[in-house]
């Protein structure tokens, strides 16, 4: 048994945020049936990368899914979607506020029908605010969000994190709300509706940042690898690259001046404090650059390691997919997809010890479960299936 295994979910997300939240459902269990846009389905099946016509973006987000297509224009297929509600746990989308109430598919609707049902609507900027109606993207509510002004080398330019957390966040948020109420509704008997907007969870997740301006009234700006108060906390010059060390207290940093051969270091008056040395983090970097740099980075781990001292080499992707500890923690898994044959993706973060999730379907064709959801879930002979077909309704 997975965790999930005995719930239903509706997922009528599309590219990333809802995406995301669904596979982490499917992953642990959830029969999760994404509904897609008849022909053209989820717009992320034209993202490159691609395997001979699919999409490998697609497949990164959509694994343990079975896909049906609705046509939630046709009104025929409305009354599909809101029969399917009554057999359904959970239904998540991440249209723009008011879609779904236009489609006559809000969650006041659809709670009437079945008041069980969780509803979690994921969008740019949550269903309230004056920004509710304004479309977003990842790259827009990491601007606006405050983290690209945190981000990139000291004294440069606003920096877009790497990879998608706007969205990937929102993702992740989506679910702690749907667990949450899953919960509730054990106790309850009553479902409930998750609003997350993305601007929020950015600002969520900007840890210091704020407190440091609530406090002090300094506005942050980029620091490059460095942490803003927590020194030494960042990447150092070895003779073939960069290391990464995090000396968080003053017991770390007295480890960390031992084994570079400056055991007085600890001691002296502007770096005997953490706050010490925040304040004179760039003296502290030029000293330690100038001794890093007389040895490789792997001959650096084995000492800084040795005596207990967090650090690290920066992988790039190729390092990090062939780590031995991401191999070890199953963090690389493979699916065999009917059409593009082996794929390779990240495994499953989190690790239950007696319900843990798995990896065991590939990302589904664009309406490869029609048929077999709606025989499975409302009982549909053929006849009417096929009849659905012919008025464009799937």
């Amino acid at each position: 048994m997975k965790p999930l295994q005995d719930l239903t979910v509706l997922d009528l997300t599309r590219v990333l945020a809802g995406p995301y939240a669904g596979m982490m459902l499917a992953d642990f269990g959830a029969n999760v049936i994404k509904i897609e846009a008849p022909v053209i389905g989820d717009d992320s099946r034209a993202f490159g990368p691609f395997i001979g016509q699919e999409s490998v973006y697609f497949m990164s987000l959509n694994r343990n899914k079975r896909s049906m297509t609705l046509n939630l224009k046709n009104p025929g297929a409305r009354a599909l979607f809101r029969e399917m509600v009554k057999k359904a746990d959970i239904v998540v989308e991440n249209y723009r506020p008011g879609t779904m109430e236009k489609f006559e598919l809000g969650y006041d609707t659809l709670k009437a029908i079945n008041p069980r049902i969780i509803y979690a609507a994921c969008s740019g900027f949550g269903q309230t605010g004056p920004y509710r109606d304004k479309p977003a993207y990842d790259v827009i509510v990491q601007a606006m969000g405050g983290i690209m002004s945190i981000t990139g080398p000291s004294g440069g330019p606003p920096t877009r994190v790497g990879a998608s957390i706007g969205d990937i966040i929102a993702g992740l948020f989506t679910v702690i709300g749907i667990e949450m109420a899953l919960y509730h509704r054990e106790k309850s008997g009553y479902g409930q509706m998750i609003d997350v907007g993305m601007l929020d969870c950015q600002l969520a997740i900007l840890e210091n940042a704020i407190a440091r301006y609530m406090v002090a009234g300094t506005i942050p700006a980029p620091l490059g690898n460095r942490h803003p108060s927590i020194t030494p906390f960042e990447a150092f010059s070895a003779k073939d690259g960069s290391v990464i060390v995090g000396a968080g207290n003053d017991k770390l940093f007295e480890q960390l001046c031992n084994v570079i051969g400056k055991p007085g270091l600890a001691k002296d008056p502007l770096f005997a404090t953490n706050a010490l040395r925040t304040q004179h983090a760039q003296q502290l970097k030029e000293i330690l650059d100038d001794v890093f740099i007389h040895k490789n980075i792997n001959d650096w781990l084995v000492q800084l390691e040795a005596a207990g001292i967090p650090c690290g080499p920066i992988n790039t992707i190729d390092k990090v997919v062939s780590d031995p500890q991401v191999i070890a923690r199953n963090m690389i898994v493979s699916t065999e997809h009917p059409t593009a044959g082996h794929v390779k993706m990240p495994g499953i973060p989190i690790k239950l010890s007696d319900t843990p999730g798995a990896v065991e379907k590939p990302a589904p064709l664009l309406g490869q479960h029609t048929e077999e959801i709606l025989q499975e879930l409302l009982g549909l002979s053929i006849e009417e299936i096929n009849k659905l077909k012919a008025n464009k309704v799937i």
